[in-house]
């Protein structure tokens, strides 16, 4: 029996202009109340630059934490350039920002990492960038083909199991990104679900490029069967977009449901 998960809301579900506009304690605060246990702060949806100052991730994490949320800090950088060299400069940034906020993960898009053997030796030297630091870093699949490729994060935990740094950084599984690359979502989640430490849940809608993050159905059996296949343990993050017109009671709605998914695949 697995205890029950947790469930976190990320601040875009509430609306980019909305937490650009309000910042994001506000939509933290309907997280609390819709009864999620984490909340991810996103860098690209801060007013300005001066928002990501290390004092005022201070601040915004010691109000977090009052109110009872750990955090994830994810920003838009990728670890790796296009050219697949480690950005050692945004891995840096990124680490240094996330532990002011005091959160639990950091995220990052994987980028340019290259299956070979510069990537394997790029994989040693991320590592040793890594090691003792908190929080944990994960990387995310994305939209685009550079860094949203299955055999990309397989080569990258192979190449650092290889090179006896196992464990030193974990995946954040996006179910519905895959829908931009045209991969199933069951097929990734066989070949990386012991890598996955935190879970983005949302669907897509729409065709080739104008897709669109959409709430899984209640009756998506697909949706279901992907989130059995990852580890039940691990937290879940909400990605998709709230009705506007009911925001809070959306989100309580929406985060109930996950925890009652969790609670029937612990049964079954």
């Amino acid at each position: 029996m697995v205890d029950a998960v947790e469930i976190a809301i990320v601040a875009s579900a509430f609306g980019m202009d909305a937490v650009r506009a309000d910042g994001h304690l506000k939509w933290a605060q309907a997280a609390k109340r819709a009864g999620a246990a984490g909340f991810e702060v996103r860098r690209e949806l801060f007013a300005s630059d001066a928002d990501a100052g290390l004092q005022r991730l201070r601040s915004l994490g010691a109000a977090l934490a009052d109110l009872g949320l750990w955090s994830v800090f994810s920003t838009p950088a990728a670890l790796y350039t296009p050219q697949g060299r480690l950005d050692s400069d945004a891995l840096r940034l990124a680490l240094g920002e996330a532990a002011a906020l005091g959160a639990r993960f950091v995220k990052l898009q994987l980028g340019g990492f290259a299956r070979n053997a510069e990537g394997a030796a790029l994989a040693a030297q991320l590592a040793e960038g890594t090691r003792g630091a908190h929080p944990r870093l994960v990387v995310e699949n994305g939209q685009l083909a550079e860094g949203g490729s299955p055999a990309q994060f397989v080569g990258l935990f192979d190449a650092l199991a290889r090179e006896g740094h196992a464990g030193v950084l974990g995946m954040t599984f996006d179910i519905g990104n895959w829908a931009w690359l045209d991969v199933a979502p069951l097929e990734a989640a066989a070949r990386l679900a012991p890598h996955v430490e935190y879970i983005h849940c949302k669907t897509a809608a729409g065709e080739g490029a104008r897709r669109f993050p959409v709430a899984p159905a209640e009756d998506d059996a697909s949706f279901r069967a992907v989130l059995e296949r990852l580890p039940r343990d691990v937290p879940r993050g909400i990605e998709f977009p709230f009705d506007a017109s009911r925001i809070d009671a959306d989100a309580a709605h929406y985060v109930h449901w996950l925890a009652r998914i969790q609670a029937a695949a612990s049964r079954a």
